[in-house]
């Protein structure tokens, strides 16, 4: 565990999602798959607090988030979460539209990196999660759908109108917020939505291999990488510029930047320590 973690306790139990973590990956599993993994109040709270955490466990290198059964995460639950949301009055649905974008901030700033594994439907919020994921690995059967103007909502729910532009450009961002129109995984793919996609008895072994890949890298340098991608997004050329000479001036001075060197003139593969 972090030294910098006090007399707060890493939670050992969660309650709304299966969490593991094993050789430096840890995986959520949304388990609830007969309703298609969906996320209630209690699971965004949990997943909030978990990404608080992960940082300060100490035993973690790598986040996967995969859904259970037939589908990643159909989205937030329709009478768990919409059902509910119909009695609250001003006060209360902020204080939910906020837990859910905490959800996604937090996401992009852990760092540590996130793989989302999509089988199936990701769709409304589960969605935003797989967009907000570092890494995107696709199974033939996934299908992308930010289906929030469907029920009558705003298209940019939990961030989705900022991430996704970045990500698919501003056209095809808006026909998919906008219309709200499910894509299989072919079209994401084409859209630069996906990272890797495969046949669908070959997901686990591409996550695992990814997973397996970042958790073995220079996992400092990774944390700077998605620092500064999150960073600039909204920062200056100059700004973006003077940033990264800082970070690539630290990280000269590190365990790792040494072993590289070592490695190299040893002809051998360098021994990450992340430090």
């Amino acid at each position: 565990m972090s030294r910098y973690r006090a007399s707060v306790p890493i939670t050992d139990d969660w309650q709304h999602f299966r969490f593991e973590v094993a050789d430096g990956v840890a995986t959520v599993t949304l388990n609830r798959p007969e309703k298609l993994n969906p996320l209630t109040f209690e699971s965004y709270a949990d997943l909030r607090d978990l990404l608080h955490e992960l940082p300060y466990r100490g035993d973690t290198q790598v986040l996967v988030i995969r859904g259970e059964g037939k589908g990643f995460c159909g989205g937030g639950d329709v009478n768990e979460i919409i059902g509910e949301l119909l009695k609250m009055d001003a006060h209360d649905l902020m204080g939910f539209t906020k837990m859910t974008g905490d959800v996604i901030k937090a996401m992009r700033e852990v760092p540590i990196p996130v793989i989302s594994g999509i089988q199936g439907i990701a769709a409304g919020a589960g969605s935003v999660v797989a967009l907000a994921s570092d890494f995107r690995v696709c199974s033939r059967s996934a299908r992308f759908a930010f289906l929030f103007t469907k029920v009558g909502l705003s298209g940019g729910d939990m961030g989705a109108a900022y991430l996704l532009p970045r990500v698919v450009g501003a056209g095809r961002a808006t026909s998919l917020l906008m219309l709200g129109d499910t894509i299989d995984a072919e079209t994401a793919d084409r859209y630069g939505l996906v990272h890797e996609l495969v046949e669908d008895d070959e997901l686990d072994d591409a996550v695992r291999r990814l997973a397996r890949r970042l958790a073995d890298g220079p996992t400092l340098g990774y944390a700077q990488t998605k620092a500064l991608i999150t960073r600039e997004l909204d920062m200056s050329l100059g700004a973006s510029v003077e940033l990264d000479a800082m970070t690539q001036a630290l990280l000269m001075t590190t365990e790792d930047h040494a072993e590289f060197h070592a490695a190299f003139n040893e002809k051998r593969p360098p021994d990450w320590k992340g430090r």
